[in-house]
């Protein structure tokens, strides 16, 4: 039986597997690579736009957090994938909400960029018993 990792031994590994992963992430995965250059367009875009720290971190979490959810797609899809090629009804759920998840990620960050962008225009509702 091997040793466990320990300490910094542990966290160059995990390092490591992250970084394998991206880099099978990006080599493999279309909407990843989509993801990314939504991400290297939002991050400087959002900190360019975004009125404060709270702004910034909505304008560019909201698009990170699509990346993750794809990321957390893909695994899901491959471990489905890894089990067999024929169809089954869980399989087929499972690749399902992966793919519901992100499209509500998504969803979710149109709606972050929306709702700020249309304040920003000066097209935001007025406060009830506001000045």
């Amino acid at each position: 039986m091997s040793e466990r990792l320990t300490g910094l031994a542990r966290l160059r590994a995990a390092l490591s597997h992250s970084v394998r992963g991206l880099r099978d992430a990006w080599s493999g995965q279309e909407a990843f690579r989509l993801d990314a250059l939504a991400v290297a367009v939002a991050v400087p875009a959002g900190l360019f736009l975004g009125d404060g720290a709270v702004e910034k971190i909505l304008l560019i979490g909201s698009v990170v957090l699509i990346m993750i959810v794809e990321l957390l797609n893909s695994a899901i899809e491959a471990a489905i994938d890894r089990i067999g090629p024929e169809w089954h009804l869980l399989s087929r759920q499972a690749k399902d909400y992966g793919s519901a998840a992100v499209l509500i990620a998504a969803l979710l960050g149109a709606l972050v960029w929306a709702l700020i962008l249309v304040e920003k225009a000066g097209g935001g509702a007025s406060v009830p018993g506001g000045a």
